[in-house]
């Protein structure tokens, strides 16, 4: 869970480092680092933002043509100078930046103080840099070869940029359950966690598999798997503009992908819901119907507001499609030995398809004969290449931690998969099959008018920024909304929020119910309205304070609320699509109110690669 940068070639390394560095730092943001070669390993550190790291190095050498440089979500050490990366190695030649966590380091680290070695972090990467120092005095060995043999004897994740002030021309990597991409350019390459970093120097990219080594240079790359056998480099080109990560104007990444969700819906739908010809079209559907139609239980797999997503799934699967599906968190699913049978499907979701738990869950299910499906955002991300199919959701890329676009994608393509099964299968009829299309056609400019004007959710957020505690209920399609809302109050504000199911208020959380609690219903006309507004009296009875997410033209609930936040009226199987909008901006503005940075919020991180 941390970003990571390297370059080799002619330029000067540290521009393009630390600019690289302040686009992954989404990715990890509680101390940053560079190590640069230049007559001698250069090594400058710093704990919190990139910023903090700029204004220590003012001033100082940072020449050099070869460098790395880390910014950090902490694992192993809490935040300081010492815990960032880049690590030195004991002798001082070799530097090393790694994302991810390595197991059994307490038991290398016994075994090297033993020896004599002695650490100033409290860090699993110090010990794994100083196991590869080690390794190659012992065995006389080449970095490289000591890398390889060091990587057999570990467990645990890691993507790794190794450089040594004795082969100054050389960034040596390695990535297993954690991503890396290079960058090629004219005489020189780039390597990050992700491809933010490079876009701005190239479309050409590598991205490196599990258990393999990259020897970059800056006029070669060479890969390599952990039994020395080279592997062909394969070329990507990057579909992504320089734009999508820049804020444009907007004053965080949240605001502006919230704002983007009218284009990133419409790209996602775009070629795929062919209203006029009645078609649904999705290579990895289409080519894998007879399997996916034949399944006899579905099985989707995520975290947290992908988890989400596929709550919203389930509704929609079973409903159309009449098909059994249990909805797990990957990191549960992964480790309790679940019953999985050869045919069963497994959905995968994840925005930046590296999320750790869910690819080992993946892993365990594949080898047990599961059809895995991938929907993904991230372009050649792990989960997309570990999956027998699956469908990228085009949301671009998503910078602000908290995700709000990349859901949206999500409910797009599952909705969309839902579709084309259900009709392949016999169980929609043409009339409802062609009116759901419609109705998802509409989402994207029906989004438009929810965006309009904000101004009323803004006065919300200001009114209730100071509550320390707050309820989201929902029902039927809406419930996993509430569920939603309540993570991005959480992750956004530092509020305290639950959400449940409505019906499930009385068994329990109506105890909370006081004149100081908000309670925010996701209300829009559905066919459990009757029951939600029942709901809601049942809260005012108690003087709760009720926020409303309610559909246009509604009286009744507006009636009763304190607070009202309107949507576009829309079929329920697609009004999630809508509903949740208003509750990604609540959270924005009282997260905003409150003073804090939202793209940023503490403690979390965009992509969880470490478990």
């Amino acid at each position: 869970m941390c970003g990571i940068v390297g370059y080799i070639g002619h330029r000067e390394a540290y521009p393009v480092i630390v600019k690289g560095l302040k686009r992954l730092e989404y990715r990890g943001y509680d101390s940053a680092g560079i190590a640069l070669i230049n007559h001698g390993m250069k090594l400058y550190k710093k704990k919190g933002k990139v910023a903090d790291l700029e204004e220590s190095i003012v001033g100082k050498d940072v020449q050099g043509h070869i460098g790395i440089g880390h910014t950090r979500w902490a694992t192993h050490g809490e935040p300081s100078d010492r815990n960032a990366h880049p690590h030195l190695s004991n002798d001082g030649s070799l530097s090393m930046i790694h994302n991810g966590i390595i197991e059994n380091y307490a038991l290398i680290k016994q075994d090297l103080i033993k020896k004599g070695y002695t650490f100033s972090s409290d860090t699993d990467t110090e010990v794994l840099l100083n196991f590869i120092q080690d390794i190659k005095q012992n065995n006389n060995s080449t970095l490289e070869e000591a890398l390889r043999v060091a990587l057999k004897r570990i467990v645990g994740a890691y993507c790794i940029l190794l450089i040594d002030q004795n082969d100054p021309d050389t960034i040596i990597a390695a990535r297993k359950g954690s991503p890396l991409v290079i960058g090629i350019g004219k005489g020189e390459h780039f390597l990050a966690s992700d491809a933010t970093p490079i876009i701005e120097y190239t479309k050409e990219v590598v991205y490196v598999n599990d258990y393999e080594i990259a020897i970059v240079k800056a006029d070669e790359i060479i890969l390599k798997n952990l039994g020395n056998e080279k592997q062909t480099p394969f070329i990507t080109k990057l579909d992504m503009e320089l734009a999508t990560i820049e804020k444009g104007g907007y004053d965080h990444f949240m605001l502006k992908e919230i704002y983007e969700q009218p284009d990133t819906i419409f790209d996602c739908l775009r070629g795929r819901l062919l209203t006029h010809s009645g078609e649904i079209r999705m290579a990895g559907i289409d080519n894998n119907l007879e399997t996916l139609c034949n399944a006899q239980r579905i099985v989707i797999v995520a975290c947290g507001t992908s988890w989400h997503a596929g709550l919203i799934a389930e509704y929609i699967f079973e409903e159309l499609c009449r098909i059994p599906v249990e909805v797990e968190y990957a990191s549960e699913f992964r480790y309790r030995n679940p019953v999985i049978n050869e045919g069963d499907v497994i959905i995968a979701i994840s925005q930046s398809g590296e999320t750790a738990d869910t690819l080992v869950a993946l892993e365990s299910a594949k080898e047990k004969g599961a059809f895995i499906f991938g929907v993904v955002n991230a372009v050649g991300s792990s989960i997309a290449r570990i999956s027998h199919a699956g469908a990228y959701t085009h949301a671009g890329p998503e910078i602000g931690v908290a995700s709000t676009k990349a859901f949206t994608g999500q409910l797009a393509v599952l909705t969309m998969m839902a579709l084309k099964i259900a009709q392949a299968k016999g169980t929609i009829t043409h009339e409802r099959y062609s009116l759901l299309m419609k109705e998802l056609e509409a989402i994207p400019e029906k989004v438009k008018e929810i965006l309009a004007d904000t101004s009323h959710i803004k006065a919300i957020a200001e009114k209730y920024k100071d509550a320390p505690d707050a309820l989201f209920l929902g029902r039927g399609f809406n419930f996993p909304v509430a569920l939603e809302g309540a993570l991005k109050l959480k992750e956004i504000s530092y509020i305290h929020a639950e959400g449940y199911p409505a019906a499930e208020m009385k068994h329990g959380p109506i105890a909370l119910v006081t004149e100081e609690l908000p309670v925010v219903f996701v209300a829009t006309k559905d066919s459990y309205y009757e029951k939600i507004v029942s709901n809601v009296q049942e809260i005012k009875a108690r003087k709760g304070m009720v926020i409303a997410v309610a559909t246009n033209g509604d009286t009744v609930i507006p009636g009763m609320a304190n607070d009202t936040m309107f949507v576009p009226d829309a079929d329920e199987l697609v009004a999630p699509l809508l509903s949740t909008i208003p509750l990604q901006l609540l959270s924005y503005y009282v997260g905003v109110a409150k003073g804090y940075n939202v793209d940023m919020p503490r403690n979390l991180a965009k992509s969880v690669t470490v478990e």
